[in-house]
């Protein structure tokens, strides 16, 4: 079949099947993209936070990326989450309080409401010393 020679019903033929390959290889690398979908990991669980050194008796640690206070009382580990129970803002450090700049919740060092909207405390987190001296803080 020559293109110069082509009857209007054959061109139309040619010009149809020509569209729907060139759709059918569309709609397959779209199909391809969405089975090789990986879905975002989520954030991090398990922090390794240094040596144990580095923690000294009396300290409160802020670590903004977790976001996570650590205390050492006494030997003693603790952490607690920054994340307000109300609604999710991370609390700010006030030397003896926590306040949440979202919406005025306050919180004593241990976690404990002083002033709402929140009703809960905040989270315990997990601390592990590792067999390496080292601190490691779990958010789940």
């Amino acid at each position: 079949m020559k293109l110069n020679n082509l009857s209007r019903r054959d061109f139309i033929k040619l010009f149809t099947n020509t569209l729907l390959g060139l759709s059918s290889l569309i709609g397959l690398g779209g199909l391809i993209r969405y089975l090789s979908y990986q879905s975002d990991p989520g954030p991090a669980t398990e922090f390794d936070l240094g040596p144990v050194s580095a923690f000294p008796l009396g300290s409160h640690t802020l670590r903004a990326e977790i976001p996570a206070v650590i205390y050492n009382r006494n030997g003693e580990f603790r952490a607690l989450s920054l994340k307000c129970t109300h609604l999710g803002c991370t609390v700010e450090d006030k030397e003896t309080e926590f306040a949440c700049p979202c919406h005025g919740s306050r919180f004593d060092t241990d976690g404990n409401v002083l002033a709402g909207p929140a009703q809960t405390a905040l989270k315990q987190l997990r601390v592990e010393i590792t067999p390496e001296n080292t601190l490691k803080i779990y958010t789940r």
